[in-house]
């Protein structure tokens, strides 16, 4: 690798790979993919787009974030570094759920249930500081989301119960991105045990969609892949079931359809992914019940998602230009799917969509585009080559995620 030289996170994946004498399957056995998931990262393919993939990339081959990514992602130090509030979040997730609510009294289901939704509202809509404003909640609302269920009548419960694994589903979502894939699981887990142990098909349809994220990002995707396959035929909605079971259901298919063709079982994830059509028609609009954003919209960005999964970057644009996002979705999803499009265009070199796009995010959302592995990557590898035309715009967002002064 000569000296100076800018290369990409696949070239350097391969590098340090071939440095260390591994085989991409032993690569692949290291971080839990497959032989074939890491010739595709190498050749530019296949993004890596996640932080818990990129630190199990860095274990694995011995090097630290800077060498695998030559700074587009700065500031991690493996095994070590971590947000702020992870260390109350771990604190209270490593305490017996019967010890969490000592001392805590007077917290009503009402209003655990605002503080929920509060919570909810402030990751999917606020652009700037949310991870820090959602962060400083979880630990507080854990302990009180406990006591209301130790103090719920037998009317309250349920409800209870619904608002306690919606907020399990906040803490992985939340711990997955800022790198704490362990213990997302750990959360996650509880979701599915407390859904597991109520009885309601939709609870345990959301509770094991939120398991299967966590799998998934994780890289664990053949577990996840068979969590969906069984919970499905125990969740599955009757005639009279409600649009949130539906959605809950659907959104179990994609997480599934993702796992599987991660897994190089791709049949059986374009399976799934038409019994998330199904349910779409079943639920009719898009929704975001259970906080899945699962409606025909998310459904058809998921098969821009697979298509790119599967290494076929211009089929995906294809069928990207056919999409009409919904505004209405939350934050988050309209960001992460934005940035694959940008992806997809940077693969096909298409430096002035690429550009475009990278404008747009800046705009939508500030904040999430400066932890984006992706973004850092495309913005390195344009300003190597940036024309006239586009330079202005590219140097506005480098200068924004710190990539130039």
């Amino acid at each position: 690798m000569a000296h100076g030289e800018l290369f990409s996170v696949g070239q350097r994946v391969k590098w340090l790979r071939e440095r260390r004498g591994m085989s991409q399957k032993t690569l692949g056995d290291f971080v839990g993919r497959t032989e074939n998931w890491v010739y595709k990262i190498e050749h530019g393919r296949m993004p890596v787009d996640r932080l818990p993939v990129l630190i199990a990339l860095c274990r694995a081959l011995k090097c630290s974030m800077e060498d695998l990514t030559s700074g587009y992602v700065s500031g991690v130090t493996i095994g070590e570094s971590e947000h702020e509030h992870v260390p109350a979040i771990r604190q209270a997730l490593s305490l017996p759920t019967s010890i969490l609510p000592v001392q805590v009294e007077g917290v009503s289901a009402e209003d655990f249930g605002l503080g929920v939704a509060d919570a909810w509202t402030i990751y999917e809509t606020q652009a700037h500081a949310r991870y820090r404003d959602v962060g400083e909640r979880l630990p507080t609302l854990l302990r009180q989301g406990h006591a209301a269920l130790r103090d719920s009548n037998p009317a309250d419960e349920p409800a209870v119960l619904r608002q306690l694994i919606s907020l399990y589903s906040l803490h992985q979502i939340w711990l997955r991105r800022v790198g704490e894939p362990t213990l997302a699981r750990i959360a996650a887990d509880r979701g599915l045990a407390l859904a597991d142990n109520a009885e309601d098909p939709a609870l345990l349809a959301a509770a094991a969609w939120s398991l299967s994220c966590v799998l998934t990002s994780s890289g664990d995707v053949a577990d996840s892949y068979e969590l969906v396959r069984q919970t499905i035929h125990q969740c599955r909605p009757d005639e009279a079931a409600s649009a949130e079971h539906w959605s809950a259901f659907g959104a179990l298919h994609l997480q599934g359809a993702v796992a599987a063709v991660r897994a190089n079982k791709a049949p059986m994830g374009w399976d799934l992914y038409r019994g998330a059509q199904e349910a779409a028609v079943q639920v009719g609009s898009d929704l975001n019940a259970w906080h899945t954003c699962f409606g025909p919209t998310n459904v058809a960005m998921h098969e821009v998602h697979l298509m790119a999964e599967e290494g076929d970057p211009s089929e995906a644009l294809r069928v990207a230009d056919t999409i009409q996002v919904n505004p209405e979705l939350p934050l988050e999803r309209r960001t992460r799917y934005l940035i694959e499009v940008m992806n997809l265009n940077r693969i096909q070199r298409d430096d002035y969509a690429t550009v475009h796009i990278l404008g747009k995010l800046m705009k939508q959302s500030p904040e999430e585009i400066m932890f984006s592995p992706l973004v850092r990557e495309a913005v390195a590898e344009l300003l190597k080559r940036e024309k006239p035309l586009w330079r202005d715009d590219l140097r506005a967002v480098a200068r924004h995620i710190g990539l130039a002064a």
